[in-house]
């Protein structure tokens, strides 16, 4: 039913309101019993149609935004707005079977299927991901769920895990969202070259040339157990901290494969692409290395906008100096990084999640320069959430298992855009 339908509906219960209240028929110029009470079955009618109308504006309003048609800066806060207003916790208690209010839950999880081109499973949420860890209320010694049924509870307090730096989308890759089939992204290899010739010469023919990258989906889930406690009685900011989670978790398993991948059944990332640029670093970080870094992604008319590398490669980097003689002595009190996040005045980003087992060895870290826009992060679906509250460990706790799907690819445009080399440290 679409928005004017909707609306044409409204009218019309409240027309009958008004029917009702123009032409009372109780004592003393009120309503009747029996009007009253048609009255007030109107009011919860006009109530449950005004809260359609809301929530398909949404959707139509997105709907449009996918067809190239401009949105008003009120229509994108209120798709914002809505899309924010999901709980995570709501939908898990309602697909559980709990008596929850998961309305909008259930109805955007339809729209999103629906945009996608795909049947979930479950539930499918525009959010994140799940890691596998069991959060229970039981105290004292319950999971990290215990600590959230207390009187004075403090949300915005909450202790977060330490966590690997999160880097790929900050340092600028493309994400492509609502894909559907196999995505074929079409590209020049060869341009035609332009040559002088004397005259009445004839011109060479320089056909150009064209390629194309190629993302198909990967999957990638987890399962998560929650107590029926747990979804029942937490304070509402466990909504704000499984969101964050859910955010940070998601983010980790993508800058992985985004960085290296390459494994069983995960996509192709940075380093698992043929043809980016190497540096052999096997001497040792040297200032003139650093420099070949540059230079490469230079000499294939590519432009890069950042480092990344590891904890361990930037504590050597800092304390390596620029210039040495012969004997590896300092002739300079410049190192190799002008500052914490600096080198060669290009930033340096730092995560645990850039490979340091590379090669045969298990301490061969990595360092990658780069234009990161030429990274493209494809997603095909939402998430895609199912809740089994009858699976047998979980059920005999009284728990709630829960498995996450995400569908996404990575693709390199320009493989010439990355330069990569590695150091046994």
């Amino acid at each position: 039913m679409t928005v004017r339908d909707l609306m044409e509906k409204r009218g019309r219960i409240a027309a009958a309101m008004r029917e009702l209240t123009e032409n009372p028929q109780g004592e003393g110029g009120d309503l009747s019993t029996e009007q009253e009470a048609r009255f007030d079955s109107h009011k919860e009618e006009l109530s449950a149609v005004e809260k359609q109308i809301e929530r398909q504006t949404v959707i139509e309003d997105a709907e449009r935004r996918m067809a190239g048609q401009p949105l008003t800066g009120n229509e994108d806060r209120q798709i914002d707005e809505e899309l924010r207003n999901f709980s995570l916790v709501r939908a898990i208690a309602g697909a559980a079977g709990m008596n929850v209010d998961d309305g909008r839950e259930r109805e955007l999880s339809q729209e999103l299927q629906r945009r996608s081109g795909q049947k979930a499973q479950g539930v499918m949420v525009p959010l994140n991901v799940f890691e596998k860890r069991v959060m229970t209320t039981a105290a004292p010694v319950g999971g990290p769920g215990s600590n959230l049924i207390a009187t004075d509870y403090y949300g915005n307090q909450f202790i977060d895990t330490l966590r690997a730096a999160l880097i790929v989308r900050g340092l600028g890759a493309r994400v492509l969202n609502g894909l559907q089939g196999n995505v074929d992204i079409p590209g020049l290899k060869e341009s035609a070259t332009a040559g002088w010739v004397a005259e009445n010469a004839a011109l060479s023919a320089a056909d150009m040339q064209f390629r194309k990258v190629q993302m198909t989906p990967k999957h990638a889930g987890a399962l998560t157990e929650f107590s029926r406690n747990m979804l029942l009685q937490t304070s509402p900011d466990i909504e704000a901290l499984v969101r964050d989670d859910f955010a940070k978790v998601l983010a980790r398993a993508v800058d992985r494969v985004a960085i290296q991948g390459g494994g069983a059944n995960e996509p192709d990332g940075i380093l698992s692409t043929a043809g980016i640029n190497t540096v052999d670093l096997s001497g040792g970080v040297t200032w003139a290395k650093v420099l070949e870094f540059i230079e490469a992604l230079e000499l294939d008319n590519a432009n890069g906008g950042a480092f990344a590398t590891t904890p361990s490669m930037v504590k050597l980097m800092r304390s390596t100096p620029k210039e040495v003689d012969g004997t590896d002595v300092a002739v300079s009190a410049d190192y190799l990084m002008e500052g914490p996040r600096h080198l060669a005045g290009y930033p340096v980003a730092v995560s645990n999640l850039v490979p340091s087992n590379l090669g045969t060895g298990t301490n061969e870290h990595a360092m990658v320069f780069g234009d990161w826009s030429d990274l493209l992060l494809g997603y095909w679906s939402a998430f895609d959430l199912l809740v089994n509250p009858y699976e047998s460990t979980a059920y005999s706790k009284g728990n709630v298992l829960v498995r996450a799907m995400l569908t996404m690819d990575v693709a390199v445009r320009h493989p010439e855009s990355f330069a990569a080399g590695q150091l046994a440290i």
